[in-house]
């Protein structure tokens, strides 16, 4: 069954993780300002000068902190009325995450509608844009737009019915006689299979990058990256966080990728059935099952794209030890010849540049064709939203 994503389950979930967030001292704050007139803030605000300064309503609050990927945890000011602000910045035009702490309990801002949500409420997170003096490479421009399709599927080797979500470029319905590469783009832990188009924007770098003619039109398959788990991402098959135990079974996703996910896209889509016209990208932990599954599976995929991780999170060959490369190394000349590219990318600051870098030697050792970029950034949605621009255009050459 496919339907187009609604937008009232965003905002289904948005009040259910909000209201969950909102815990019992900081509900108190605002319960306390919702009965005085004028208390109202303004957060997140952002200035021509591109500083943006944040507010929170919390009068009873003994400390009050906000954290970002835009730089160090700044300690908030109390003002009147029991408003605490703080101003950072300038900030590079860009989409940033924040949150709030107060008393050492973390919520989203109150008064911001933009919500990052995902798998693992702790993540939750709220979000900001800085402008810069023309539209950005990932925002909604007046050109052909495709289309964001969710699909339940019943995944026969996971016993579970699942989610996952489709990007059908412009003129996909009307060009009945076409058919397309598929590009399967995986997500990382605490993401879902909604990330990509909703943080990640991947929909809208795609509409402009097929607007100015750098690639051509291909499928996107976005799916649920947690082996076992059910459909909408309830949680079933992944450890509590901080477990230690597996996020999901890995040979259980690998299976309903290779199994399920594949020859459903194939049969329900007018694809390029063949290994030359398939390929598989991800970040973080989608990155590992990326390269392990791509690697381990070069009758299916001739391309690879590796961001901001080594070759963890992988499926069955991690379960038993086993390297991809290794094997890869048995024959490189027969392995260069499968691989049309292997694109491996992360950032000099992101804590998954060791795993990065041992891979990148690995290959380099093993005579592996690849590329490897060390770039600027952390492991942060700024990083990948660059990297799925600059890789689009290689893709399928």
């Amino acid at each position: 069954m496919t339907r187009r994503i609604s937008d009232r389950r965003l905002v289904a979930t948005f009040a259910a993780v909000m209201a969950a967030a909102t815990v019992a001292a900081t509900a108190a704050a605002q319960e306390v300002g919702a009965r005085r007139p004028g208390t109202a803030v303004t957060s997140p605000e952002v200035a021509a000068d591109r500083r943006v300064t944040f507010r929170l309503l919390a009068p009873e609050a003994k400390a009050v902190a906000v954290s970002g990927d835009f730089g160090p945890d700044t300690e908030m000011r109390k003002g009147d009325g029991g408003v605490w602000s703080a101003t950072v910045g300038p900030l590079d035009p860009e989409m940033y995450v924040y949150f709030f702490t107060v008393d050492g309990v973390r919520l989203p801002d109150p008064s911001n509608p933009q919500v990052k949500i995902g798998y693992v409420t702790t993540t939750t997170t709220s979000l900001v844009t800085v402008p810069g003096n023309g539209p950005a490479f990932y925002d909604v421009q007046e050109v052909p737009h495709g289309e964001i399709r969710t699909l339940l599927y019943t995944s026969a080797s996971n016993h579970a019915t699942r989610e996952l979500t489709v990007y059908v470029p412009p003129g996909y319905d009307e060009a009945r006689n076409r058919r397309y590469p598929v590009l399967y783009l995986l997500h990382g832990f605490a993401n879902d299979h909604h990330s990509w188009h909703r943080y990640g924007r991947a929909n809208d770098i795609l509409d402009n990058l097929l607007a100015k003619g750098a690639i051509a039109p291909f499928l996107v398959v976005m799916p649920l990256g947690y082996g076992g788990a059910r459909v909408n991402g309830d949680g079933t098959g992944i450890a509590p966080e901080g477990a230690g135990a597996p996020r999901g079974d890995p040979a259980l996703y690998e299976r309903d990728l290779l199994e399920d996910v594949i020859p459903m896209i194939d049969r329900k889509y007018r694809t390029i059935a063949d290994r030359k016209h398939r390929a598989v990208v991800g970040f973080s932990m989608g990155g590992g099952q990326a390269g392990r599954y791509g690697l381990g599976h070069l009758d299916t995929f001739s391309t690879v794209g590796i961001m901001s991780a080594g070759l963890g999170g992988g499926g069955s060959a991690a379960a038993q030890g086993a390297d991809p490369v290794a094997a890869l190394a048995a024959d490189p000349g027969k392995a260069n010849k499968q691989i049309d590219l292997l694109w491996i990318a992360c950032g000099k600051d992101d804590a998954a540049m060791k795993g990065a870098a041992a891979l990148h030697e690995a290959l380099g050792k093993a005579g592996i064709e690849h590329t490897f970029l060390e770039t600027e950034g952390a492991h942060h949605w700024r990083v990948w939203r660059r990297y799925l621009r600059d890789l689009a255009p290689l893709l399928f050459k």
